[in-house]
């Protein structure tokens, strides 16, 4: 073994450690007692389960775990569907003013949030959806202007023969989009999907901007009332806000450990062609 790959081999070491160490420590936390918590083992001197019972008493994970589910799920969909749709629009079509178009899709993307909040709200408000889970995903029936360039690479990389030999065979547009191009771009698909699923997980601002009542929570949202009420407002139980951010964070690795494969071929072919 060289000494160039030994060096290779150890920072990828080094960088593995920085950036799963404070996971570790999140999970050591969670099975010490209050006193414990801060003191910086990794293996807790007193090894505890309470701190899993005790959370479920004290704050309603259960429900905020299904209303997060629902939105996850409904907001990575749509998303997916609808997203994959205008980028197939942009990536078969030939028509007058695409580029400038597509150009301006892309120009989305250069709005900060806090341009569009205002107004997004007072529309979420007029419809009658805030406190409601609404506003969480129904946007994204709209798509998104990143997963649509996304997939417009993803698409432009097909083959077009495959779609003129399907047109010649008495095939339409819906059943070149819904039998070919979906079928042939699952990888990049599930890229969306996954990016979308853990950007729904993991959104606060949208829970903390429409949300009042408790029971409606999302996880983000919940985690914020626990740290509210247990990390900063005078109790100092961090033994349960860990807790809480463990049972969080958990759904998230096993997705991506179930979906890295489609995940690294959807990365890797993405945007053969320009």
């Amino acid at each position: 073994m060289t000494v160039s790959r030994v060096v290779v081999l150890a920072a990828l070491v080094a960088l593995t450690v920085v950036f799963i160490y404070p996971f570790v420590w999140l999970v050591s936390a969670s099975f010490k007692p209050q006193g414990e918590v801060f003191d910086n083992r990794l293996i807790p001197e007193t090894f505890t389960v309470e701190n899993y019972l005790s959370v479920w008493h004290e704050a309603p994970m259960l429900l905020w775990l299904g209303n997060t589910v629902l939105v996850t799920v409904l907001a990575a969909v749509t998303v997916t569907f609808s997203s994959a749709l205008v980028a197939w629009g942009f990536a078969y079509f030939r028509f007058p003013g695409r580029g400038m178009l597509f150009g301006v899709v892309l120009a989305t993307m250069m709005l900060p949030g806090a341009v569009t909040m205002v107004p997004t709200f007072l529309i979420w408000n007029t419809l009658g959806q805030v406190d409601t889970l609404t506003p969480l995903w129904a946007g994204n029936m709209f798509g998104s202007a990143f997963y649509i360039f996304l997939l417009r690479q993803f698409f432009l990389s097909l083959p077009r023969d495959v779609f003129e030999a399907a047109k010649l065979d008495g095939a339409g547009n819906w059943t070149m989009f819904r039998r070919i191009a979906l079928p042939l771009t699952r990888p990049a698909l599930i890229v969306t999907l996954i990016f979308e699923f853990q950007a729904a997980w993991t959104d606060l601002m949208r829970p903390l901007i429409y949300l009042r009542d408790s029971e409606k929570f999302t996880i983000p949202r919940g985690l914020k009332a626990v740290l509210d009420q247990f990390g900063f407002g005078g109790n100092w139980h961090w033994e349960i806000v860990v807790t809480a951010s463990v049972i969080t964070t958990v759904p998230m690795i096993i997705l991506f450990f179930l979906g890295q494969r489609h995940f690294t071929e959807g990365i890797a072919t993405t945007g053969v062609k320009g």
